[in-house]
């Protein structure tokens, strides 16, 4: 005390030097703090993702109706909101499987429910095909028997998006009409005829094309967006009108003798 307190050499020495070994400690604590807060920040900013692609899907539908309608008519259509998302952590995941599967932390307590499709920040992942309380598992897109109704974003050409193993970041869009015109980048998206994804969801981006068995139709290579050996966190896709189109899809018309 008395070396430091009435030399202002000393003093000046001592605070600069307690000042470094002050500013490294709180650099450090605040480094450890801020890693532990990463998770809270992360679940954060995926319900504000969520929040922001519910609005702009619901947009989206809302504006495909209103193109259906006579302009005098808008102003009496009451539109609802259709999808909403339900943020989730993936528990577990497998990718060298010939059918790979992961798992969520949510599930029907949650709104969850089979059938629902899952997205990432990057595109489409997979379907839910089981789910308990608080938690499910999904289909994951890596999975040979499983199918998912694609286009070639901004036109009307349909195809059928398969695995066929070895490499989790290529899948193949079959059935493509061979009068169909496209670019290697040109990005693939759902087709939204059906109630599990809503449409031009990406998916991912066509390398090339290769010749199927079928002299009118052909195949495209397609690089996935998703990282599959990443996989952290997801979104479940919640369409108010699933079940509804669901059960009208299975409905069968028995015509009276």
């Amino acid at each position: 005390m008395l070396l430091f307190t009435h030399n202002a050499f000393r003093q000046s020495v001592y605070l600069s030097s307690a000042n470094v070994v002050s500013s490294s400690v709180f650099g450090m604590a605040s480094e450890v703090t801020g890693y532990f807060h990463l998770r809270s920040i992360n679940e954060s900013l995926q319900a504000s993702n969520a929040m922001l692609e519910n609005e702009v899907l619901n947009l989206r539908h809302k504006l495909a109706e209103c193109q259906t309608l006579l302009s005098d008519t808008v102003k009496y259509a009451n539109f609802s909101d259709r999808f909403s998302y339900v943020p989730a952590t993936v528990l577990n995941n497998s990718v060298r499987h010939p059918r790979n599967y992961f798992s969520i932390n949510r599930g029907t307590s949650d709104g969850v429910k089979t059938g629902m499709g899952v997205v990432d920040q990057n595109g489409v992942v997979g379907i839910v095909n089981a789910a308990g309380s608080h938690s499910a598992r999904v289909i994951s897109l890596l999975n040979q028997t499983q199918h998912f109704s694609v286009k070639l974003k901004g036109t009307q050409y349909i195809g059928s998006l398969t695995w066929k193993g070895d490499d989790p970041s290529i899948a193949y869009m079959e059935e493509v009409p061979r009068h169909a015109q496209f670019h290697a980048g040109d990005t693939v998206v759902t087709s939204g005829y059906s109630t599990t994804f809503p449409a031009d969801i990406p998916v991912g981006e066509i390398m090339y094309r290769i010749k199927g068995s079928d002299d009118n139709f052909f195949i495209l290579k397609v690089r996935l967006n998703s990282d599959f050996r990443a996989l952290s966190t997801v979104r479940v896709i919640k369409d108010e009108y699933k079940a509804d189109l669901d059960s009208l899809q299975s409905f069968d018309i028995n015509p009276s003798k």
